[in-house]
């Protein structure tokens, strides 16, 4: 028995089960903007903060400007150890019939998509592969806000997978009805 196993139907058997991978550091295409803002931001707060501390301005001045630092630190640096811890907490798995995501990072979740032969899955190859089912269609991702949820991608994703080939083809034979 699985820990999977009070989650699926009666009809329904575990395919494949992985992680996404610990690195530290997993770039996406929103850090080509990201990390040069981040990088003006952090530097103005920290620049901020010496002269107003250094110069003995008034208190207000030198409270005001913490919460810039604080949020430059994390846009900087920080989001990438959020971006890790959440990875380290996460399981995907593929059944006869679902995709799975299980985190336990800030709180247990568990979310489940159907594969049918209507999904769509966007697949993008490499050492850390990225499945998407069913990607929001442009208009409604320009709309999303950059956050770790899906790596940017949109949709319902398995992120950074060692095994993408693999997983891929394994989706596409349940999207067929061929999976056993």
């Amino acid at each position: 028995m699985s820990g999977w196993d009070p989650y699926l139907d009666d009809d329904e058997k575990l395919l494949w089960e992985g992680r996404p991978s610990r690195r530290l550091l997993i770039l996406t295409k929103a850090d080509i903007f990201l990390i040069p803002f981040s990088l003006l931001w952090g530097g103005f707060a920290l620049f901020w903060n010496l002269a107003a501390w250094g110069m003995g301005a008034p208190f207000f001045f030198r409270l005001f400007g913490l919460p810039f630092l604080l949020v430059g630190a994390y846009i900087t640096v920080g989001r990438f150890f959020v971006d890790q811890y959440i990875r380290k907490h996460t399981v995907y798995a593929l059944t006869t019939k679902r995709a799975f995501i299980a985190t336990s990072a800030f709180g247990r979740k568990l979310r489940d998509k159907p594969i049918r032969p209507n999904t769509s899955i966007n697949f993008k190859p490499g050492e850390r592969a990225s499945l998407t089912f069913d990607a929001p269609s442009a208009m409604i991702q320009s709309k999303r806000q950059i956050g770790y949820s899906d790596g940017g991608t949109g949709g319902f994703t398995f992120r950074a997978i060692s095994d993408g080939d693999t997983v891929y083809r394994l989706a596409r034979d349940i999207q067929q009805g061929t999976a056993t």
